[in-house]
């Protein structure tokens, strides 16, 4: 079994190798220190699964998974972060992973998210499927930053953590300009007047 290991932590990385292993000990387990080095890694070679972390500083695992969904790339890829689940859980779930799991239960729960993925299925939390099932209802019912597309989510928290126009352009490899039209769009639909203002809001409801 061949299994890819992406986070820009090398002392996750052995972790998680190690836990791997000692369930799976035939395991081949390569490993990626960015998000880059994980797209290389994943179009040149065949894997079984790809562990990615969401949060890393050249290309999130959120592009990485979008990236290779539009390649047609069949790897299932399991989501991992310290974020927490509510926050990302859907999203890429929407966007085509396998599985979301948070760092903080990944040595309890990553080899029983690794078998069922590797049978077939998704691995999502209770809570999650729950949050799941209620997301079917109107968008009257969600709440303001729910709303907001994928990209429009990442760039409202790198604002929201204080990066300018100028640093998330080079973060997200996206012109200044269109940096700046994601930031109104942000602005308008959570009808926030300025980055100040936006910083409160998200810091109130815990997505930074």
């Amino acid at each position: 079994m061949n299994i890819l290991i992406a986070d820009d932590h090398v002392v996750v990385r052995k972790g998680l190798v190690q836990i791997i292993q000692d369930e799976f000990p035939d395991a081949n387990c390569e490993e990626a220190g960015s998000g880059k080095e994980s797209l290389d890694k994943l179009r040149k070679a065949s894997y079984d699964i790809a562990i990615v972390d969401i949060n890393m500083p050249d290309v999130s695992g959120l592009d990485v998974l979008r990236q290779l969904k539009t390649e047609g790339n069949k790897t299932p890829i399991l989501i991992l972060t310290s974020q927490p689940e509510e926050q990302y859980a859907i999203r890429v779930l929407k966007a085509g992973a396998s599985g979301f799991i948070g760092k903080e239960v990944a040595a309890e729960e990553l080899t029983t998210a690794i078998r069922r993925i590797l049978s077939g299925r998704k691995y999502i939390t209770e809570s999650i499927s729950e949050k799941m099932a209620t997301d079917l209802s109107s968008d009257q019912t969600k709440a303001p930053h729910e709303l907001l597309s994928d990209r429009e989510f990442e760039v409202m928290k790198l604002l929201a953590s204080g990066k300018t126009v100028s640093e998330i352009s080079e973060q997200l490899f996206l012109s200044v300009p269109t940096i700046s039209t994601y930031r109104n769009r942000i602005l308008k639909k959570l009808n926030l007047r300025n980055n100040a203002e936006l910083m409160h809001f998200a810091i109130n409801l815990k997505l930074v």
